[in-house]
Formats: structure tokens, C-alpha cells, sequence
């Protein structure tokens, strides 16, 4: 018999999928840390799915050469074949959480793809964040970052400016990404995790998380705590960026940006808001 003559039942790998985005430096690695501590879990902290379902997504899309042989149902087929093959490895009835700051302004596609998944967002005020880039930068001052193109910046206020960028700043993208799905037609499929209540309150937080996603409780290790990408890191040129601590905990500190700095950014944190919570986002 030949290859027409063989039917091979599709088997989908990944059946349960949620992804962890919102914004950098604001919990998404130590969340990925501890989910990940859960067996039937799988999580970390980025991954490289949402830019191959890009590249995949033009070429079946548009102008593409090959665009006229792909209809919808045919580009869902291949594009959860990303998924599928990506995590191909993971045993029967796993739980993916797939992270990668780009999955807010995706919140249609994930939809059409997966009708059930939700957006997991990590959030933290703009001031704290730039603060916490800074420090590492101070951390490691012989490292130049692909964070700004390796180019040294001539002050803490220009390497802000490229930071904020909207189109492909560290924070501008992915802010303004995570307030056009929060403001649009999928807001009810984020759930927002604040940074202050995740390094806090972690159990708590945790556990309002499972409730959520409608998942059986688990016994998480919040003192022991193991996670690093030291050689993701290193080509980034911000060695440690994504290590976490062993303990959870909340670490208060002194800011070492400018106060002016916090104060132009003060009003960002629009999920502060209940006013604007017009979709009833849920906040854990």
C-alpha cells in the first residue's frame, strides 16, 4: 500500500495549554519555577513556540508563495503542530504553560488554536521594573546587553527611552501588548498575577491560580525553589537575569533610578484601577 493509502490519526500532544506573559522582571520565571515543581506540569521560563508560530503564520498568510494552498482550518492544523512537536516529549494529559511576553497580543489566536487556554499575566509597577533592570545592569558592569543591541547607553533616562519603546522595547512592547488585551474582546481569558502578591503571598497566590484554572491542588515547596538559565542568560549578556531564589520572599529595597523616573511612570499600572476593570479581569 502506498503512503495515499495509509490514514494516520492525528494525536494531539499538548490538549491542555496555558501561557504565562505580562510584563519582564515582574515574577513569570519564579512562577514558571514553582508550576513547574508539579509533575503533571510543564513550564519555563520562555520558550521559543510563539516566534516559530509567527514565521509559520506569515508564510501561510498574505503575500506568502504558498499562502493560496492554506485555508483556517489547515493553518490551526499546523500551527498546533508547533506545540505538539515542540513538547512531543511530555507524557499523556500534561499541562503545558508555555511563556513568552508575546502571548498578550495574541489573545485571539491562542483562542482559535486553544478555546480553553488563558493568559497567566505577570505585572508589576514600572518603576520597580526599570529598577530592577538597572540593577543588573549594576550587576554586571563589564556585560553589555542584547537588551540594547549591546550598546552601553549614555545614561539610566536613554536606555529607559529604548526600554519603552512600544514597538520593541523590553517593557513598551510588552505593556502595551498586555493593555490592548486587557481593553479587548478576550480580556476575560487573562488572569493577572502581581508581582508584590506572588513574592508574598505565594501559597496563597498559588492557590488561587489552581481554582482558577480549575487544576487539583498541590503541595508546593516554596523553600526550596531551584531555577536558572545561565546559558540563555549569558547570550543575553545579563548573566543571573532569570536565576531565582531558593526561599520566597518579598525583599523590600531602596530604588536606584532617580525618583523622577517612578513618578513619569506612576500612572502605568492601569490593573490598579477597578474603574478600568470594564471586563472583570481576574486579579489574584
Amino acid at each position: 500500500m502506498g503512503f495515499a493509502g495509509i490514514i494516520v490519526e492525528r494525536l494531539d500532544v499538548v490538549a491542555k495549554l496555558h501561557v504565562i506573559s505580562g510584563l519582564p522582571r515582574s515574577g513569570s520565571t519564579l512562577l514558571s519555577a514553582l508550576l513547574r515543581q508539579n509533575p503533571r506540569f510543564s513550564a519555563a521560563m520562555t520558550s521559543p513556540v510563539g516566534m516559530l508560530c509567527n514565521v509559520l503564520h506569515q508564510k501561510m498568510s498574505g503575500s506568502g508563495e504558498f499562502s493560496v494552498f492554506f485555508d483556517t482550518a489547515r493553518r490551526r492544523a499546523v500551527l498546533r503542530g508547533v506545540f505538539d512537536s515542540y513538547y512531543g516529549d511530555l507524557p499523556e494529559n500534561h499541562v503545558v504553560f508555555d511563556t513568552n511576553r508575546t502571548w498578550t497580543g495574541k489573545a485571539a489566536w491562542l483562542g482559535a488554536l486553544y478555546p480553553d487556554s488563558r493568559i497567566i499575566c505577570c505585572v508589576r509597577e514600572i518603576g520597580w521594573i526599570i529598577d530592577s533592570i538597572e540593577r543588573m545592569l549594576n550587576k554586571n558592569p563589564l556585560e553589555l546587553s542584547r537588551i540594547f543591541e549591546f550598546k552601553p547607553g549614555s545614561s539610566v533616562y536613554s536606555r529607559v527611552e529604548i526600554l519603552m519603546n512600544s514597538e520593541k522595547g523590553l517593557i513598551g512592547q510588552s505593556w502595551s501588548t498586555l493593555r490592548e488585551a486587557w481593553f479587548g474582546d478576550h480580556a476575560k481569558r487573562l488572569i493577572v498575577i502581581p508581582y508584590d502578591h506572588l513574592a508574598a503571598n505565594p501559597r496563597e497566590t498559588l492557590d488561587k491560580l489552581y481554582a482558577e484554572l480549575a487544576e487539583p491542588s498541590f503541595a508546593h515547596d516554596f523553600e526550596n525553589v531551584a531555577y536558572d538559565a545561565a546559558e540563555y542568560d549569558a547570550n543575553l549578556g545579563m548573566p543571573d537575569m532569570h536565576s531565582v531564589r531558593k526561599k520566597v520572599d518579598f525583599q523590600q529595597r531602596t530604588p536606584c533610578i532617580p525618583p523622577d523616573l517612578f513618578a513619569k511612570y506612576a500612572a502605568s499600572s492601569f490593573w490598579l484601577r477597578p474603574e478600568l476593570n470594564r471586563y472583570g479581569v481576574t486579579i489574584l
